[in-house]
């Protein structure tokens, strides 16, 4: 995704663009809160350095702000996104059901929350390949449903 930016240097990009993202927001809403866009600017800003010289140890903390995470750390990391994902849907499912029920308007926000995360799940089964093995390129078919002998058999 970022991968024109050295890896130490992605989480810290993510938290300048998250926090002016946030502060931009709250500038163009104005009001009361428009000041709450520069608290939101420098709050990124401030999250930038603290990832950016925590990448610099030798810990697990350090190996994930500096993005070299191990197959253990990425295991985690892959179990605590689907449970987030897991509750997000439960809650939009809540929201929604109880935005009907209660003949509200404001139950489609939920629903569409539901569409994008049933969107995602099916891009994910088709980008990291769900379904039908890629045939083998040297196999030219004559053996179909015949398991593949060893080159020591052949």
């Amino acid at each position: 995704m970022m991968s024109f930016l050295p890896p130490r240097l992605r989480h810290p990009a993510w938290a300048v663009l998250m926090g002016t993202a946030l502060g931009v927001a709250f500038w163009v809403h104005g009001g009361p809160w428009a000041w709450s866009g520069l608290l939101a600017c420098l709050g990124g800003f401030g999250r930038a350095v603290f990832v950016y010289r925590m990448g610099r140890e030798d810990t697990d903390e350090g190996a994930l702000a500096a993005d070299r995470a191990d197959e253990r750390q990425r295991l985690v990391s892959l179990r605590s996104h689907t449970l987030s994902a897991h509750l997000a849907t439960a809650g939009a499912f809540i929201g929604m059901c109880a935005g009907i029920a209660d003949r509200a308007s404001w139950w489609w926000p939920f629903a569409m929350v539901l569409a994008l995360a049933g969107f995602g799940f099916l891009f994910g089964l088709s980008s990291y390949g769900y379904g039908e093995p890629e045939p083998d390129p040297g196999d030219d078919g004559a053996e179909a449903g015949q398991p593949a002998r060893s080159p020591a058999q052949r």
